[in-house]
């Protein structure tokens, strides 16, 4: 804790000593990412900074709603120079993009995250894989800056935490974040509002697509794995975007006994990425990480070479053998 404090004193010193700022995170976006971001941009133009958002991926229309949302860029200007960058809810630096070493040579790189995975990376690390999400830590910035949080950032940091917490149903949820969640609704953010803004209003071609992964639905190790894909020819046939397919992991997860749901789905020739979500003692980070990925003990994501069949085969067989090795350790 007294370590936590001292970033944050150090975080507050070049906030407040610096004038230009680069706010960027991770490629494919969720609610975690995007809503830290726009509540640190809103925040450090409140405090009369310089503050822009480069993503290398489009917003998902999903969160579009979020306030600043449209000053998102998605390109960067080369003759742009920054005082300091704060990196968002990405676990490696390279997770950024293509325009990773660009950012990494800014000099005061400021790394806030929740991911057990991260490697401490850049000047500050503000790190705290007990956190429900990036938007928590960004809160207690906040709270440590002394700033006004206003309605639109309370929007943000609301729809940080409930996009990450799984609307407050995943084991991150603990008493520390509903406080901070009846805060920010004092603060002005609509629970009912955004909820429905997030999960109920989906475009018909997500329901279609969702159809046709369901229907690919596989059961291994006695059921108590569930796997689920989505390739890219089944984009097509949906008229759907890759973006559409964020939550499809929680239907196999929610099937009575399945204790390890996955994702897998097509993002390159020969190349998939795989979302993880476990119950209980499963730790699917560790599964994640033998893999070259991350995330938390629940849940977690990473990056398979090869074609569908073989990938599912070695997940499932990764999965087993973590399971194994954990009942010869207990």
């Amino acid at each position: 804790m007294r370590k936590t404090r001292q970033t944050l004193k150090k975080i507050i010193d070049v906030i407040r000593s610096r004038r230009r700022f680069l706010i960027t995170s991770h490629v494919r976006l969720d609610g975690d990412a995007i809503g830290s971001e726009l509540a640190l941009y809103l925040i450090l133009r409140d405090m009369g900074k310089e503050a822009s958002v480069y993503n290398r991926d489009a917003t998902p229309q999903m969160y579009r709603f979020l306030p600043g949302s449209d000053q998102i860029m998605n390109s960067m200007d080369t003759g742009e120079i920054f005082d300091a960058v704060f990196i968002l809810d990405c676990s490696d630096i390279d997770r950024v993009g293509e325009e990773a070493p660009r950012v990494g040579a800014i000099r005061n790189i400021i790394n806030i995250d929740h991911h057990i995975s991260n490697g401490s990376f850049g000047d500050l690390s503000l790190l705290d894989p007990a956190a429900s999400s990036t938007g928590e830590l960004v809160y207690r910035l906040m709270r440590e800056l002394g700033v006004n949080i206003t309605k639109d950032v309370a929007i943000n940091l609301y729809t940080a935490i409930l996009t990450d917490t799984g609307a407050f149903r995943y084991s991150n949820t603990d008493r520390r974040t509903l406080r901070v969640a009846s805060e920010l609704v004092a603060k002005g953010a609509d629970p009912w509002w955004i909820s429905q803004k997030v999960y109920e209003n989906h475009p018909a071609q997500k329901m279609k697509l969702l159809a046709k992964a369901l229907d690919t639905m596989a059961f291994f190790w006695d059921r108590k794995i569930a796997v689920i894909h989505v390739t890219k020819k089944m984009l097509e046939e949906a008229g759907a975007l890759w973006e559409y397919t964020e939550g499809f992991v929680e239907f196999p997860r929610s099937i009575e006994g399945v204790e390890v749901a996955a994702f897998i789905s097509e993002i390159g020739d020969r190349f998939f990425k795989v979302s993880l979500r476990s119950r209980g003692n499963i730790d699917v980070e560790s599964i994640a990480g033998a893999f070259g990925g991350g995330g938390h003990h629940n849940a977690a994501a990473c990056r398979i070479t090869g074609d569908l069949e073989g990938v599912r085969k070695q997940l499932v067989e990764a999965v087993i053998s973590n399971a194994a090795e954990r009942s010869r350790r207990d």
